[in-house]
């Protein structure tokens, strides 16, 4: 059952990767959806639970970690035509505003950083709730989405189709499904 009393939720939480997913979807070919994720990532949140502004989240993501079914595709969006992984090994996203909505639905604001690049991104997320799990760990859950332009970081590889549109489309849905545990 969910912890209702948000003030006893206050405190430093670490994002645990084993049950967390940081994903994406992107239209390929115009035609269908390819949906991707990353694997290593890395994150806190400091959560005020009378004063849902003054929570925070930092997210670290490993550019080498993305996975998206396909070790060719891995390999080509790893590559110089996309997210340049030797030069830039890590995404990162800094909290710069956190607003509660009503009922369980927050919006949080920050600063996106992928390519040297750093624009503001605001995904909307929903509580999920909080629990002791067996192991004694005091855990709460978030569900996020944000929708950007890849252009926008400097991501413009493309080919065009014979039959018109291009192979790879601007609109990336970014997902998440955040489990966090309170620290000691």
């Amino acid at each position: 059952m969910a912890n209702t009393d948000l003030t006893a939720l206050t405190g430093d939480y670490t994002i645990d990767p084993a049950h967390s997913t940081i994903g994406f979807t992107v239209r390929h070919a115009m035609v269908t959806n390819v949906k991707g994720a990353f694997d290593e990532f890395s994150g806190s949140l400091h959560l005020d639970g009378s004063d849902p502004s003054a929570s925070t989240a930092s997210i670290d993501v490993k550019m080498d970690s993305i996975n998206t079914g396909s070790a060719d595709r891995d390999g080509h969006l790893k590559s110089a035509d996309f997210f340049k992984i030797e030069e830039f090994p890590t995404m990162t996203f800094r909290s710069t505003k956190a607003e509660a909505l009503g009922d369980e639905d927050y919006r949080i604001t920050g600063d996106l950083t992928i390519l040297g690049t750093t624009k503001p991104v605001t995904i909307d997320l929903e509580f999920n709730g909080a629990a002791k799990d067996p192991m004694g760990n005091e855990r709460v859950g978030f569900e996020g989405k944000a929708e950007i332009k890849r252009s926008d970081w400097g991501l413009t590889w493309n080919a065009a189709l014979e039959t018109g549109g291009v192979l790879v489309s601007e609109k990336i849905k970014l997902t998440f499904d955040i489990s966090a545990i309170k620290n000691a």
